[in-house]
């Protein structure tokens, strides 16, 4: 029997794997918290105006404070990136591979910013404060002991988005301190007029998000996956998150008649191989309605899994509402 690790080790495997981050509340006008256990009201498309700030109360109750708008930031995780982009800002260095998708910077472009040495789990504060930034921006859960020694030196971020509502008041609060308010007011409006046209029409297909690198797979659910809250606006997405301990079963997975499967592959250092290949030697992968009739989509786990902002959210429901036409 294969099951799924818990959203824990979710984090853990990503970070191993490729050295970036999975997942993890203010929003605009429309967003209640129902939306985090389902499809709830209509996305609302209307965006509020957000108003420049030196200092504000961030989407998780975080407090964050400047003395002005930053001009040198730096990313840790791949959230990060995705804001500024959408900002029109380059980061100063980063920590993820996002900006070298071709929906960011492109590979070219993307050469031109400084990547943190130390990995995901553990950037090296040197590194870091050898940019001299204004602000720097990381994982709660993940790069929230840095806070320390970074402080006095420079002001540290903790962010930590669970859904895409998360996302977008992230936007809203770095479009604040960076006076981008313009910019965040589209990219905003883009996206959820995006969202809005899909869920129009939601598909009566069931749909799946996977993770992992081997058999030991995970399930993505709309309750701490920013990728998975966006499935129940668009498809039949029955998966709910069990705890800490929890996993789905393939067994489960089968039963469920899953129409669609969504694979992100995580790269273990010089491991190579998709997931859906790897689960293919198991007999139950390949009674699975998906399996069976070609509706396996291995996608980009950097912006699928590590992007959680609105533009690669958009590339999420690009790609999704088309495979599950």
């Amino acid at each position: 029997m294969l099951r799924s690790p818990s959203r824990f080790v979710r984090v853990c495997v990503t970070a191993a794997a490729v050295g970036s981050v999975l997942a993890g509340c203010g929003a605009s006008s429309g967003d209640t918290a129902s939306d985090k256990a389902g499809p709830a009201a209509k996305t609302e498309v209307t965006v509020e105006p957000i108003k420049a700030a030196k200092e504000l109360t961030d989407t998780n109750g975080v407090k964050v404070s400047l003395k002005k708008e930053p001009e040198r930031i730096v990313c840790l995780f791949a959230l990060c990136d995705d804001i500024l982009t959408e900002l029109g800002i380059v980061p100063t260095a980063t920590n993820s591979t996002l900006l070298a998708h071709p929906e960011f910077l492109g590979e070219a472009k993307a050469k031109d910013v400084d990547v943190i040495p130390g990995g995901f789990i553990a950037p090296e504060v040197e590194a870091i404060l050898s940019h001299k930034p204004d602000l720097v921006i990381g994982l709660g859960d993940t790069h929230g002991k840095l806070a320390p020694a970074l402080k006095g030196a420079t002001t540290f971020w903790a962010m930590q988005p669970e859904t895409w509502q998360d996302s977008v008041g992230y936007l809203r609060d770095v479009a604040a301190l960076t006076g981008r308010t313009a910019e965040g007011e589209k990219a905003e409006k883009v996206f959820r007029t995006k969202l809005a046209e899909a869920e129009k029409a939601p598909s009566d297909k069931t749909a799946l998000v996977i993770y992992g690198s081997d058999e030991n797979f995970g399930v993505a659910t709309p309750e701490g996956d920013v990728t998975a809250s966006l499935f129940p606006k668009v498809a039949h997405y029955p998966w709910k998150s069990r705890g800490v301990e929890g996993s789905y079963s393939l067994e489960e997975i089968l039963a469920q008649g899953v129409d669609v499967l969504f694979v992100e592959t995580m790269t273990f250092g010089d491991a190579d191989g998709k997931l859906s290949q790897k689960l293919a030697d198991n007999p139950l992968w390949g009674k699975i309605p998906a399996v069976r009739d070609g509706e396996v989509h291995e996608v980009d786990p950097e912006v699928w899994a590590k992007g959680r902002g609105t533009r690669s959210l958009g590339i999420v429901l690009d790609e999704a509402t088309a495979a599950l036409r």
